[in-house]
């Protein structure tokens, strides 16, 4: 037997807080994006639905093929998946008229069932393995049902159980607070606590773009959808930039041993 070394490139970012930020602010482009386009495309939302599911499928044909981590291919994926996962949860409720508690049920299921498939096969569900493309392909798939669980259970919260947006946004911020203290003082498991977080931070950031984006009359600051639009955008575009600069989001390589005979 003789051994080598290979550098294994994990293919998502660090967890810091630029992760958090640009994740709740692509959370509200995602909310508003897809209320913008439902309006001005005249597409409807089956139409729009099936042009951003496209333009989805080649972002994330280029990420799978990327051999490491690009910051802005990976903040692409993610803000479309956003506007994806908003658009399959809005269209179940508006065009099918799925109740909001059936959707966010079935999509909780669903997530559930990503994860039980991904550790049977892989058997790990760590963040810093994402080195395969199997392993890859169930970190997007999950990432897409958090996005269409949060939409759910956010329009759940705020329309349904009639909290507002305002209300919704610091409900869904104490509780990822309550999240956060629980993995650093009793040691929830990190890769549940950062699943949990990233789930709330949907409806966080759509509570705060609902908000924004609303009419004055409606109980929101009336900037309008174009406007929210591009002001996160512009923020999330500003932050990518910096990131693909700076590398400061970027894991180092792990050594692991091949072997050949």
């Amino acid at each position: 037997m003789s051994s080598g070394r290979r550098l294994c490139w994990n293919k998502v970012p660090e967890v810091t807080v630029h992760f958090w930020i640009i994740k709740a602010l692509c959370a509200t482009v995602g909310e508003t994006a897809a209320d913008l386009l439902d309006e001005k495309t005249g597409l409807g939302l089956p139409g729009v639905s099936v042009l951003m599911t496209a333009l989805l499928a080649v972002v994330l044909v280029v990420q799978l093929r990327t051999s490491a981590y690009r910051a802005g291919v990976y903040w692409t994926a993610v803000a479309l998946i956003s506007v994806v996962g908003t658009l399959i949860s809005d269209s179940l409720t508006s065009d099918m008229g799925v109740p909001l508690e059936t959707s966010t049920t079935v999509f909780a299921i669903a997530l559930a069932v990503v994860f039980v498939a991904w550790y049977r096969r892989e058997r790990t569900l760590s963040l810093h393995s994402i080195d395969t493309t199997g392993r890859e392909s169930f970190y997007w798939l999950a990432v897409l049902f958090t996005f269409a669980l949060g939409t759910a259970a956010g329009d759940l919260v705020s329309e349904r159980m009639d909290f507002g947006h305002w209300l919704s946004a610091v409900l869904f911020a104490l509780v990822i607070a309550a999240v956060a203290l629980a993995h650093l003082a009793l040691d929830l498991d990190a890769v549940w606590s950062f699943w949990i977080a990233y789930v709330l931070t949907r409806p966080l950031g759509a509570s705060v773009g609902a908000y924004l984006s609303q009419p004055t009359g409606d109980g929101g600051v009336g900037l309008g959808t174009v406007v929210t639009s591009v002001l996160f955008l512009g923020v999330v575009l500003g932050l990518v930039v910096y990131l693909a600069l700076t590398r400061k989001d970027v894991a180092q390589p792990r050594q692991t041993m091949r072997h050949t005979v």
